[in-house]
């Protein structure tokens, strides 16, 4: 009887130890997908045609985000969101790093990626590759993208999943963070994974 008592005492203290370690996590605003099995990779060239590692971008949180130039409303209004949550940040953000990928490498060339980037201020690099690249690309992080036929021959735009992965400073992805969420909550989850 004894042991069977001391059994249930060692269940319920590793049960007990169990909801520790959960307690130690931190409390995000933002889906917290630490430990995914996805979006571990990222490896395309930059516009001006450095190769880019994901894993090589120690020592900053990233913020990943796939989109197109043409993009009406979505892309500008991430890209806007995202300099202004780093400016909310101080000198803190300047360890944060937005990074776009293009779905649509055909129309964003080089030439327009950087023009386009470059009106979002410092602190963001814009990716590119072949439409075999982004496609594994887009595989590995598991989002949709999709070309949309538009009224006239020729014409086209991207359907695509609309969030940013937060990645952070070891360059292990952390947050899902959907498209319209507060950028207040989108600071303090930054703030949170800079003080790690």
């Amino acid at each position: 009887m004894n042991r069977r008592f001391a059994l249930l005492g060692a269940a319920a203290a590793l049960g007990l130890a169990a909801c520790g370690r959960d307690a130690e996590r931190p409390a995000f605003k933002s889906v917290d997908i630490t430990g995914a099995e996805y979006a571990r990779v990222l490896k395309l060239p930059q516009a001006d045609g450095k190769a880019f590692n994901l894993a090589d971008q120690t020592g900053k949180v990233s913020i990943v985000f796939f989109g197109f130039t043409q993009c009406p409303d979505v892309c500008p209004t991430t890209l806007a969101e995202l300099a202004a949550v780093k400016k909310q940040l101080g000198p803190l953000g300047d360890k944060v790093q937005g990074v776009f990928v293009t779905l649509d490498p055909e129309r964003d060339t080089p030439a327009v990626l950087g023009e386009y980037m470059a009106s979002f201020g410092p602190g963001f690099v814009a990716l590119r590759g072949s439409a075999e690249d982004i496609k594994a690309t887009t595989r590995e992080f598991k989002i949709l993208a999709m070309k949309v036929p538009g009224r006239k021959e020729g014409q086209y735009t991207v359907d695509h999943t609309a969030a940013s992965f937060v990645f952070d400073k070891q360059a292990r992805v952390r947050l899902f963070v959907r498209y319209g969420a507060p950028t207040e909550a989108l600071v303090s989850d930054l703030k949170v994974l800079l003080a790690e």
